[in-house]
C-alpha cells in the first residue's frame, strides 16, 4: 500500500500562496478571498461535529477570527486548508467539552449545507445511506465524530490531527477504529442491500 503524502510535500496553490503573504501584510480583501474559498468547507467540518446549524456558524466564524490573528505564524509554503480544518474541529470541540454545550440532534430533513469538496462517500452510497451515515455520525462520541471526520472527510494525517487535538498518534488510531466499527454496524444492513443490488444487475458481488 501506497505511504499517505505527508502534509509537508500537500502541493500549494500558488495564487492561494500569493492572497496569503498578502493578508500577512495587512491587505483586508486578500484575508476576505481566503474567507469566501474556505468557508464552506469550514462550515461544514464544524457543522458535521457540532451538529447544529446556528453553532456551526459560530464556530466557523472563530475559527476564521483565530486564523486570521495567528495568520502572521502562518508558513505560506504550507497549504491552508489542513490548517484552517484543525483549528475549525478544535473549537467545535472545545464548543461540545464546554458546560454550556447541549448537544441536539438536528431536525428531521435538515440536511447539511453543500461543501464545495465532494463527499468521498458520494459515488458509493444514495440519499438513503447518507442520511443513515449522516445520523450515526451523530451518535459517535464528540472526539470519536471529529477524528472520524479530520481523517476520512477532510484527509488530514494522523499527525495532523494529533497536532491539532494535542493527543497521541496513538490515541487518534483508536478513536477512528472505534468510530469506523459504529458507523460499519450501523451501514451494514444497508451496503448488504447495495452490494445484492449491484450483482443482480450484474456488478461484481
Amino acid at each position: 500500500m501506497e505511504a499517505r503524502t505527508p502534509s509537508t510535500a500537500r502541493e500549494v496553490d500558488p495564487d492561494e500562496a500569493q492572497l496569503l503573504a498578502r493578508a500577512q501584510r495587512g491587505h483586508l480583501f486578500a484575508f476576505e478571498e481566503i474567507v469566501r474559498r474556505y468557508q464552506r468547507r469550514v462550515y461544514a467540518v464544524a457543522l458535521r461535529i457540532v451538529r447544529r446549524h446556528d453553532v456551526a456558524d459560530d464556530v466557523a466564524q472563530e475559527a476564521f477570527v483565530r486564523a486570521h490573528r495567528n495568520l502572521n505564524r502562518f508558513d505560506t509554503a504550507r497549504p491552508f486548508g489542513p490548517w484552517i480544518c484543525r483549528i475549525t474541529a478544535n473549537l467545535a470541540l472545545n464548543h461540545l467539552r464546554s458546560p454550556r454545550s447541549r448537544e441536539q440532534e438536528l431536525p428531521e430533513g435538515h440536511a447539511e449545507r453543500a461543501s464545495e469538496r465532494p463527499d468521498p462517500l458520494g459515488e458509493l452510497l444514495d440519499d438513503e445511506a447518507r442520511r443513515v451515515l449522516d445520523r450515526a455520525l451523530g451518535e459517535l462520541p464528540a472526539e470519536q465524530r471529529a477524528v472520524f471526520v479530520m481523517r476520512v472527510m477532510e484527509d488530514l494525517s494522523y499527525r495532523e490531527i494529533a497536532d491539532a487535538l494535542g493527543i497521541a498518534q496513538g490515541t487518534v488510531m483508536s478513536r477512528l477504529f472505534r468510530a469506523r466499527e459504529r458507523l460499519r454496524e450501523a451501514l451494514q444492513p444497508y451496503l448488504g442491500s447495495a452490494q445484492r443490488r449491484r450483482v443482480g444487475q450484474g456488478g461484481e458481488p
